[in-house]
């Protein structure tokens, strides 16, 4: 035969003064019947806990107003968002992909010929103005929108992006652009 333990009598009786008790507090019977129901499942759960003899009543009354403070500590911290945008505000990419992401601009810029590097790191990194790029590197304005222009290309095929002409047009290279663009690499400005 199955031992029957006592709070199977013992619990049922308390269900009433329990929900009178979690009305006043919660102040919506909905949310009561979950508190009394929630206590009982706590109650059960250390049943061993509970020293025969003393005050059940007390215990659960105990069990109940804890529950119910934890959950009003718990529903302070949640805010509603039915439409995700405060969800959306709280998003990072992670911080490793950045990384990686910076280890390869890093060696694509080290695969670039001085020429282009320089004008690149001047003006992209350190902001210089094409007039102050053009100083530094001791050549023209022209010659350093054109060496600018040849290396953000390379970095754009380093990344597997097709190389874009000023207009935005997207050129497809074949034959004759491959002899014109080794042509013009090949010249020193």
């Amino acid at each position: 035969m199955i031992d029957v333990h006592p709070f199977h009598f013992l619990l049922p009786p308390q269900a009433a003064v329990l929900f009178r008790f979690a009305l006043r507090l919660a102040a919506d019977e909905t949310r009561a019947e979950d508190l009394v129901q929630e206590t009982f499942l706590k109650a059960w759960a250390n049943r061993d806990s509970f020293t025969p003899g003393t005050e059940l009543r007390g215990w659960l009354f105990t069990i109940l107003r804890n529950t119910f403070y934890s959950s009003l500590r718990k529903h302070r911290r949640e805010v509603e968002d039915v439409d995700g945008r405060l969800a959306a505000l709280l998003f990072e990419e992670a911080a490793q992909e950045h990384s990686v992401d910076l280890n390869k601009l890093i060696s694509a810029m080290a695969r670039l010929p001085e020429i282009h590097r320089r004008p690149v790191v001047l003006m992209g990194a350190y902001g210089f103005s094409q007039q102050e790029a053009a100083d530094a590197c001791n050549c023209a304005v022209g010659t350093i929108k054109s060496r600018v222009s040849r290396g953000r290309s390379e970095l754009g095929r380093a990344f597997g992006r097709d190389p874009v002409e000023p207009h935005g047009t997207i050129t497809h290279p074949g034959p004759l652009a491959d002899r014109h663009v080794g042509a013009c690499m090949s010249e020193t400005p």
